[in-house]
């Protein structure tokens, strides 16, 4: 078992994560959207290696702010595979993102989830996340 960065390679495995999530066709633009993240400076994707496969990954960000000491690091997307769920996996992956955030003197962690997505509520409240109300979207046609 080991944490490393993801590389292009991974995107099979990720892909295979994101369906397990409920975004089916991600494979359409995962490889593209993988490439963009993996090269910016403050996006970083993180997997999780269980006897040599992907078992689960994290991707985030760290995005300075104007209004705080710190920057605020924001988890993006974060899986791991159902059948490697309760092993400790995303414990293990949510507090290396930790120690690399308080390395880099961030002020909050933040992480939008669903309201479907019960067991992952359960998850972040046992990592010490807190509820925080009010989160606005305003979606773009893209094509």
């Amino acid at each position: 078992m080991s944490i490393r960065n993801a590389t292009l390679a991974d995107h099979p495995a990720i892909c295979k994560l994101l369906e397990q999530l409920g975004y089916p066709g991600a494979e359409s633009y995962l490889l593209r959207n993988l490439e963009v993240m993996l090269s910016q400076p403050l996006s970083t994707v993180l997997v999780y290696e269980l006897y040599g496969a992907v078992a689960g990954f994290i991707a985030f960000d760290f995005i300075p702010q104007l209004t705080t000491r710190g920057d605020y690091a924001r988890i993006s997307c974060f899986a791991v595979n159902e059948s490697a769920r309760g092993n400790g996996i995303g414990n293990t992956l949510e507090e290396h993102f930790t120690k690399l955030a308080i390395e880099r003197k961030c002020d909050r962690i933040e992480v939008h989830c669903h309201s479907r997505r019960i067991d992952a509520h359960r998850f972040y409240e046992r990592q010490g996340y807190e509820e925080s109300p009010k989160y606005f979207i305003k979606m773009l046609a893209n094509e």
